[in-house]
């Protein structure tokens, strides 16, 4: 219905955010920290209109970094989406948010500005 508010219209966002990782299919890549960058948009549970200017009413974009830098620090992955989908999951059940969209950016090709995996996933209802 065109009069109804758009559930997804309201979000944050964190567009490349620095994180070191372990990941990469051959054992020597992962075996040293590599530079990635992240971003991230989260459709938080409450619109801005109904956060009454707190943040302890909306997600906390600082907390959210800091989360996704720890999360990233403490996994080894092969694949650059099987870290996306695991930090996108992550994030969802720290955070009070209905959706949320995670780019991971790889820089392992000297003719190309970066490979990257996105991935997009909602809260459960219920």
């Amino acid at each position: 219905m065109p009069n109804e508010p758009n559930p997804f219209s309201d979000r944050i966002h964190i567009e490349q955010l620095e994180v070191s990782a372990r990941v990469g299919v051959p054992e020597e890549e992962r075996a040293a920290l590599q530079r990635l960058t992240v971003s991230i948009s989260l459709w938080p549970s409450h619109e801005a209109r109904d956060l009454a200017d707190k943040i302890q009413n909306t997600v906390n974009y600082s907390a959210v970094a800091d989360e996704t830098k720890q999360f990233v620090r403490s996994q080894s992955f092969n694949l650059i989406e099987t870290l996306a989908d695991g930090l996108a999951k992550h994030l969802l059940k720290i955070f009070p948010t209905q959706k949320v969209t995670v780019e991971v950016r790889k820089f392992p090709l000297k003719d190309a500005k970066y490979v990257s995996a996105i991935v997009t996933r909602t809260a459960s209802v219920g």
